[in-house]
């Protein structure tokens, strides 16, 4: 071996590789840069540059090119499209520029680069991170329209949606997946999973696979398994952490996992899982964007049917481990699927939420969206548990505790998944998917796929001792009821509902009535009994009356959750006839809270924002507390404490933004006291230079 060549230095020409590589985002000192598409570099110290240079690219622990994790490579007339190459630009006494070319399907990560001048021993010339490339035609995450390619990578504002399927409301998130050292944790959170401790080898020779990947950052963004990312809490006590209502980005969470030496950060939920799992995606190269599912099933036993039990109050009861949730919020992913051919790629389903165990650990997808519309359950990965999220059959049981017996009140086959929303492309409005998941509900082809996906699971011919038998399902009730809302749904208001009923029959009926109203989590898990009453009715032949309920501000304002919803259910004892529920999930509205941004925003340059909130109910509200946030805006949170606040006081708030960076952005505010949690909103604020 001859003598080591002196440390090259070399320009990585990071501004350059960045603009061509969409890349320009990153704020880092390293050169970051998309598999498949050149990138161009000078170093010096090498003599006589005509003589065969070898370059090394390598990444992971044991670089091998077997695993694919290693590569040599010399200097050709054209960019190989098998392997890597690099192809000479121009050289002088002691300088040599080449470009780079990485194959289609390299894995991502971060490498080493460096160069061996003929038998001298290889001089290092640093460190690049390599990442998906959705704009380039051969990757597996290849996107055509630029638009979406825009939104789902490089944006980092999102919109979720949330409240219940007869009341979309929504809150704006900050995915910052471009901030400091996010790229960074990112790459860490690959190197802390379970597969990476297992077998590191193997693991990140499969880091090229979008499929592979999406379903190992599923598992290690939640903390289950794994000591990954978010401890999941439902039990609407959060001591000891944060409340997950009160997180408006993703940054804060990973920057504190990593600062507490990677200890799982407290607390999530759906949402926050989701938008975790978004800025990693999306920081890695592949597009990604948060789903919401209203009225979702989880169906923990397969059987593509969710129970639910009642006691003779009209009490929900917590028996058995199905549930409908309000709404839940999971990850779609743009790859192929070479595994189950081309009708099956694109939007692939992701779920970072612990719900079940898929292969042994909490992890779910990827599952194709194509597959779970056409009730192709048995494709990977986890289709039926999805299939099920969307399209599982409700039963409502009343349950007699005394001597274990549950009678079918009755069962519905178009309760679940209905509204399913994401962000529009560019827009800051909310789309409507549900097509995308399933055919028109009610409709034949809907019940046929049903059927289907029933038959694959095993479940037509297997005798279920569980289910309500034919005659239970198709009994026909004498009278129907429904809650109907009157007046504003906010928090500091009293609430007021009509219980409407109706008699289907031409003869009299009495009715006795048990109400109940709860406070309840997003899951519809119960917490606090707030109110109860029971009325005796007497509807003559096909009448209809209405009775009007009232709950109180007082009544309900200890008792609510931060999830601020409220169950309110009429189980309705027809004497000789069965017994008919009533139910509504009831979603309140917090107080509104006004920004302006007062004066223009220009890059560099101080401007001033106003931020306003009025008290809306007669008693003071302390404990008050504002949180900003924005990426290209300010750096991190800012936290203001604000003065109490008397009845129908109005406070007004003044902070300075220093925008460093041009375009549309998003402010993101939080306003939180002792009488009300999370009050959040969002403003667009153009910067120009």
């Amino acid at each position: 071996m001859g003598q080591a060549a002196t440390q090259p230095s070399t320009n990585w020409h990071l501004k350059e590789n960045a603009r061509e590589h969409h890349t320009s985002k990153f704020s880092s000192e390293e050169l970051i840069v998309r598999r498949g598409q050149a990138f161009s570099i000078t170093f010096n110290g090498t003599e006589k540059p005509e003589q065969n240079l070898i370059f090394l690219a390598e990444t992971g622990p044991k670089p091998s090119k077997a695993t694919k994790t290693l590569a040599t490579f010399g200097i050709s007339s054209t960019v190989s499209k098998e392997g890597w190459s690099a192809v000479l630009q121009s050289t002088s006494s002691n300088s040599v520029s080449v470009s780079i070319s990485s194959p289609q399907n390299a894995v991502i990560g971060r490498y080493k680069l460096s160069v061996q001048l003929g038998s001298s021993s290889p001089a290092s010339l640093g460190t690049f991170v390599l990442l998906f490339n959705p704009w380039s035609s051969g990757d597996d995450v290849f996107m055509p329209n630029k638009a979406e390619c825009e939104e789902y990578v490089l944006e980092e504002f999102g919109i979720i949606f949330a409240g219940n399927k007869n009341h979309i409301s929504s809150f704006g998130w900050n995915f910052g997946q471009f901030q400091g050292d996010i790229l960074n944790i990112c790459l860490s959170i690959m190197d802390r999973s379970l597969y990476y401790r297992q077998d590191p080898v193997t693991d990140v020779s499969h880091r090229h696979d979008p499929r592979y990947l999406g379903r190992v950052l599923s598992a290690m963004v939640n903390a289950n398994d794994d000591l990954g990312v978010v401890l999941g809490n439902w039990s609407g006590k959060y001591e000891g952490g944060k409340n997950p209502s009160s997180w408006t980005g993703s940054a804060e969470i990973l920057q504190s996992w990593k600062k507490s030496g990677f200890k799982p950060v407290k607390y999530g939920q759906c949402w926050v899982f989701a938008a975790v799992l978004t800025t990693v995606l999306r920081c890695l190269g592949i597009p990604t964007r948060t789903i919401t599912n209203f009225s979702s099933a989880h169906d923990a036993d397969e059987n593509l049917r969710v129970d639910e039990f009642y006691d003779a109050d009209g009490n929900h009861l917590e028996r058995g481990a199905d549930s409908i949730w309000n709404f839940h919020v999971w990850n779609e992913s743009w790859f192929t699927r070479n595994d189950l051919g081309p009708s099956y790629s694109g939007w692939q389903v992701l779920d970072a939420t612990p719900q079940e165990q898929s292969g042994g650990i909490y992890q779910c997808g990827p599952a194709s969206r194509h597959a779970i519309k056409e009730g192709e359950v048995d494709l990977d990965y986890d289709c039926p548990f999805v299939f099920a999220e969307v399209n599982a059959d409700c039963m409502y049981w009343n349950y007699d505790s005394a001597t274990g017996k549950k009678t079918l009140i009755f069962s519905k086959s178009t309760e679940i998944g209905v509204s399913i929303s994401t962000k529009a492309v560019g827009r800051d409005d909310r789309v409507d998917v549900t097509s995308d998941y399933k055919y028109e509900e009610g409709s034949a082809k809907e019940r046929d796929i049903f059927k289907k996906a029933r038959k694959k699971l095993g479940l037509e011919d297997k005798f279920d001792p569980t289910a309500p038998t034919q005659e239970e399902i198709e009994q026909k009730p004498d009278i129907s009821g429904k809650f109907k809302v009157a007046g504003s749904l906010e928090v500091g208001k009293d609430l007021n509902l009509l219980l409407v009923l109706e008699n289907l029959q031409s003869d009299a009926k009495t009715v006795n009535v048990n109400m109940t109203a709860w406070s309840t989590l997003y899951t519809r898990r119960p917490v606090n009994e707030i109110w109860k009453d029971s009325i005796s009715v007497t509807l003559a032949p096909k009448e209809e009356k209405q009775f009007p309920i009232k709950i109180k501000y007082p009544e309900y304002q200890q008792q609510l959750t931060t999830d601020k919803t409220i169950q309110v259910t009429a189980l309705c004892h027809v004497e000789d006839g069965i017994q008919v529920l009533v139910q509504r999930n009831i979603t309140l509205d917090n107080p509104a809270i006004d920004i302006q941004v007062l004066g223009e925003a220009k890059v560099n340059e101080e401007v001033v924002v106003e931020v306003a909130f009025t008290n809306p109910i007669n008693t003071e509200v302390k404990d008050c507390v504002l949180q900003v946030e924005g990426s290209d805006l300010l750096r991190g949170i800012l936290e203001l404490r604000i003065p109490p606040l008397k009845a129908s006081e109005k406070s007004s708030t003044k902070f300075k933004l220093i925008p460093s960076e041009a375009g549309p952005k998003h402010l993101l505010v939080n306003f939180s006291c002792d009488k009300f949690a999370d009050i959040k909103t969002f403003k667009m604020v153009n910067v120009i230079n």
